[in-house]
């Protein structure tokens, strides 16, 4: 047996108390002299007798608790078995705060409950609190008040926490070791002379539907228009979930509900109707309703009715007009060549240039510019035999190459136009099922181009009439025949509107997700153009910070803004699913919902064994071990490195010393005086 504080054994002269007290009480009594005196010399005689042996065993049990109780400030233990192998530095315990330890436990309410029982049992043995530190806390805590203080984090991530304190001589990984987060990247770069000792905690079997994803089949939301809600529910647990309940809700109100069974693993898809009521966006959840795991039973989507569609066509004549003034989703203008509308065609989200003369290099320049921020540009060629220049310029600028012009010729000849495959996104939902043979336009092609782009449109000979070419980040189409009746019907064949309608729709995007993860790095978000108005004492309203409001939480992120595209880099202290508010000074910008990170809903584990082949042989200083019923295989490995501890059988002797003495002194007196007078009677 070893003291780990030898130091308190000068408390041992505390046994002279009790001494000075027992001789205190062997001093003579007074002679009293009293009638009929022999009887009370007999009772006399016995009871002094029974006295002596009454402060004799209170002495002993005085001295032995002292003996006791300064042992137990000493802690003695018993040392370890293996002395190469204790450890006498500093320990860091690594409790797993993710929201996957709310499992349920095999002996606590959950897995959570247990690691902070098995962290306590780690301060109960031989080592002290002050050599303890609990890595999962982030600050220098004591160790029990830091036990008290965690709590589930969304940010908790314990394979971070092991790599980014190297400084413990020994280090206890308590947790469920989720297959989502851990892996051999977490054990890189750990030190071979640092022992780490992995300790996964078993759970009961349990299930978790959590929401996978949410979308709409159409691109454009419209107000007070049905759309299809797509929810697609999965299970993250390992035991079979029977008539979940789900819940849609719309603005504030329950607009579909839903039950579903899932198995272990299994993925289930569902379709609802909804509608949006107005022009604002609409703040939806989705929420189940399971437990144990229960941070993932919300899940936060928006949807955000489209914005119109800005299409600006420059040409001789409109051709378009009635193609696009008659539907509401689109603005339609019309500009000639020589008055183009240079402020609409910056907002523009299509510009169709048609049979143009000549393109200035202005033209040039703002129709690149149109491109780089993702716009469409559609170019129909001229038949001007002088326009083959500045449209040979155009394409250089938006990145096509050079294009090939056929001779001039009095007859064109035409040529008819494939039908196109109903299986390319672009024709979707154009054609019927089963598809119809229907007569197609013909064409006189008056140009090739050399770079190759994705084909919209053949010929029956398999030369390209209509291609789509990727131009900065936006698109480019362009018709290899002009749309005078010479070279093409295709202005009035059937197929005309649903091709022109199907390019402007392509280029309308709406750059806010329905919803985005809390641990994604960052996201880009395209703001409305603010006007700048600089106001005396204060900053441009283009230069004052975007902030995330949620309720009563404000977050300032790290920001970037690229012409009207901001990217947003997501603070770390922003842990709370729910709905974001993006402001500048007090104008909201947008709205965002945000989620907790789906992979912390799969609960599968790694066992013990598939730890223990996750490590391989070439890691020695990397031990697993199994924690066992309420943590008795870590207090066993505990005590064969770090010794067996005695205090606490030190104070349970204490403890029965004082249990004894009050005993003694409450029934020995009794019990001596009733002997000593039936031995007289």
């Amino acid at each position: 047996m070893k003291l780990l504080y030898p130091g308190f054994l000068v408390a041992l002269g505390a046994i002279a108390i009790p001494i000075i007290i027992h001789l205190l009480q062997l001093r003579k009594p007074k002679r009293l002299l009293f009638t009929n005196t022999a009887f009370i010399r007999e009772v006399e005689l016995v009871t002094v007798q029974h006295r002596r042996l009454q402060h004799l065993l209170v002495l002993g049990a005085r001295v032995l608790g002292i003996v006791a109780l300064v042992l137990m400030f000493c802690q003695p233990f018993v040392p370890a078995k293996n002395v190469a192998q204790a450890n006498t530095g500093g320990v860091g315990v690594v409790v797993d705060n993710s929201f996957s330890m709310q499992m349920r436990g095999t002996v606590q309410s959950s897995l959570f409950q247990e690691a902070i029982v098995n962290a306590r049992n780690l301060g109960a043995g031989g080592k002290s609190e002050k050599q303890l530190e609990l890595l999962s806390a982030g600050k220098a805590t004591p160790f029990g008040a830091a036990l008290d203080e965690l709590k589930l984090s969304a940010q908790a991530n314990a394979a971070k926490n092991l790599r980014n304190h190297p400084a413990q001589n020994q280090v206890y990984v308590i947790s469920d070791f989720q297959k989502n987060g851990f892996n051999t990247d977490a054990f890189d770069g750990l030190e071979r002379t640092r022992q780490t000792v992995l300790v996964p905690l078993k759970g009961e079997p349990t299930a978790n539907v959590y929401v996978d994803s949410v979308w709409v089949d159409d691109a454009f939301v419209r107000v007070r228009t049905n759309l299809s809600l797509h929810v697609r529910v999965r299970n993250g647990g390992n035991a079979e979930l029977k008539d979940c309940p789900v819940k849609v809700f719309l603005t504030g109100k329950q607009v579909a509900a839903f039950r579903v069974t899932l198995a272990a693993g299994q993925v289930l898809t569902s379709v609802v109707q909804v509608q949006v009521s107005d022009a604002s966006v609409a703040l939806g959840r989705v929420v189940t309703e399971d437990v144990p795991v229960t941070f993932d039973n919300a899940y936060y989507f928006t949807l955000q009715p489209a914005a119109n569609i800005s299409v600006l066509e420059i040409g001789t004549a409109p051709i378009a007009q009635q193609l696009y003034a008659n539907e509401p989703l689109f603005n339609y203008t019309f500009s000639k060549p020589e008055r183009v509308d240079y402020g609409g065609l910056r907002r523009a989200n299509v510009v169709l240039v048609r049979g143009l003369a000549t393109i200035d290099a202005g033209l040039r320049e703002a129709l690149r510019a149109v491109t780089q921020r993702g716009g469409t540009v559609v170019v129909v060629p001229s038949t001007v035999a002088g326009a083959q220049a500045s449209y040979q310029q155009l394409f250089r600028e938006l990145g096509l190459g050079a294009a090939r012009w056929e001779a001039a010729v009095a007859t064109p000849e035409l040529r008819d136009v494939a039908m196109p495959n109903a299986q390319d996104p672009f024709f979707q939902d154009v054609f019927g099922a089963p598809q119809r043979a229907v007569t197609m336009p013909r064409v006189a092609p008056v140009l090739r181009w050399t770079r190759t782009g994705k084909d919209i449109l053949r010929l029956r000979d398999g030369e390209s009439y209509l291609a789509s070419f990727a131009s900065g980040t936006g698109q480019v189409y362009v018709f290899s025949a002009p749309f005078e009746k010479a070279y093409s019907d295709f202005g009035t064949h059937a197929l005309f509107v649903p091709v022109m309608y199907r390019m402007a729709m392509l280029s309308y995007r709406n750059e806010q997700l329905p919803a985005y993860r809390l641990t994604q790095n960052g996201l880009a978000l395209k703001l409305p153009v603010e006007p700048n108005q600089p106001a005396r004492g204060a900053e441009r309203a283009d230069e004052a910070p975007l902030r995330l409001v949620k309720d009563s939480l404000t977050l300032i992120p790290a920001q970037r803004m690229v012409g009207q595209e901001v990217q947003l880099a997501l603070p770390e202290s922003m842990a709370e699913a729910g709905f974001y508010r993006v402001m500048r000074r007090n104008k909201v910008l947008a709205t965002l919902a945000f989620n907790q990170d789906k992979r912390e809903s799969e609960l599968a584990v790694y066992s013990a064994e598939e730890l223990r082949q996750l490590i391989g042989p070439n890691r020695p200083n990397i031990q697993v071990l199994e924690a066992g019923t309420d943590g008795a295989g870590l207090a066993k490995f505990q005590a064969e490195q770090t010794g067996q501890p005695l205090w606490r059988y030190c104070l349970l002797v204490a403890l029965a010393c004082l249990l004894a003495e009050a005993l003694l002194l409450q029934f020995g007196s009794r019990r001596a005086v009733a002997a000593g007078i039936r031995q007289a009677a």
